[in-house]
């Protein structure tokens, strides 16, 4: 049978694919209500901390008056762009529509190379003199910016000290979505210019999560939900900011990652249609089924505290 699993594997993932489709307006009507349901429990932060999602993968640490940012990426791009292979750029014009009060920024952590990851990354580091730290992608993408000075090719497990923030990187590997087969976009961002820059010519390379001590607290992100089981080192976090796109493609993800981590509060990201602005009403990834998440968190374990936080608004 494990033989088979390449064929029966991706068969089984379009076979769930289609019963979504099938059924996606009963579907998405079970996210929203869960969303409003998790959305209205209280995250514990210590004071002066401020933990802010931006959407999809993305947030906003502040605390002590400097702000790291994770994964930001607030220059949607749209479905016809990615279908059409048309150049995506950072939008100025969104990075100041939801980063309007930004002005200490610590640093950029980008969790992998991806354009709903990275994108954005390169002008927020212009507009506020920030360093991105990443793979040897993100930092590519960086230099395709003509801003390969403040581009970081991070270590694993080495200690950043980022204003308060102190950041580590763990070894990681991205979830084969769709179908289980293979990591899309893989390897690094190689465009010889800017306008190569298609959404899938953002190279997904190295995956790492991303260990944040700040305030007395930790905080562990993982923005893809696949994980290198024995590099995880750190336990008893307090946030464990869960990517769930790709999870069921993931074999056995949540016990996995939840009896390593053994964290107090769940955060689901990257739920959220991408391809919409942000400012557009809350559209859901295909298939994602948010509302089962809960239930899926506690077969491993009830002492999992889940929560979700709204997005960010201009």
């Amino acid at each position: 049978m494990r033989t088979l699993s390449p064929v029966l594997d991706p068969l089984r993932h379009t076979a769930g694919y289609a019963r979504y489709f099938l059924h996606k307006s009963a579907r998405d009507r079970e996210d929203a209500q869960a969303l409003s349901e998790l959305e209205s429990r209280t995250l514990d932060l210590p004071a002066g901390l401020a933990v802010q999602w931006l959407g999809t993968a993305g947030y906003r640490l502040t605390y002590q008056g400097e702000t790291l940012l994770i994964d930001p990426f607030l220059s949607r791009v749209p479905l016809s762009t990615v279908v059409r292979r048309r150049t995506a750029l950072p939008d100025p014009a969104a990075v100041d529509r939801y980063l309007p009060d930004l002005d200490r920024v610590a640093g950029v952590v980008v969790g992998h190379g991806h354009w709903d990851h990275a994108l954005d990354a390169p002008e927020i580091a212009r507009r506020f003199g920030a360093t991105v730290y990443g793979s040897r992608s993100v930092r590519n993408l960086m230099a395709l910016h003509g801003l390969a000075d403040r581009g970081v090719e991070v270590e694993p497990y080495r200690h950043y000290e980022l204003g308060p923030f102190t950041v580590t990187f763990v070894p990681s590997v991205h979830s084969k979505i769709p179908f289980g087969v293979r990591v899309p976009s893989p390897g690094d961002t190689s465009c010889d210019s800017l306008a190569g820059l298609a959404p899938m010519a953002y190279g997904c390379g190295q995956t790492w999560g991303i260990h944040i001590a700040v305030a007395g607290i930790e905080i562990y992100h993982q923005g893809s939900a696949d994980l290198v089981d024995e590099a995880i080192r750190h336990r008893d976090v307090d946030i464990f900011l869960a990517g769930i796109a790709g999870r069921a493609v993931t074999p056995d993800y949540w016990r996995r990652i939840l009896t390593r981590l053994r964290p107090a509060t769940v955060v689901p990201m990257h739920y959220d249609d991408f391809l919409r602005p942000l400012d557009a009403p809350m559209g859901f990834t295909v298939d994602i089924a948010l509302a089962a998440v809960p239930e899926e968190i506690a077969a491993v374990g009830r002492e999992f505290d889940v929560v979700a936080l709204p997005p960010v608004r201009g």
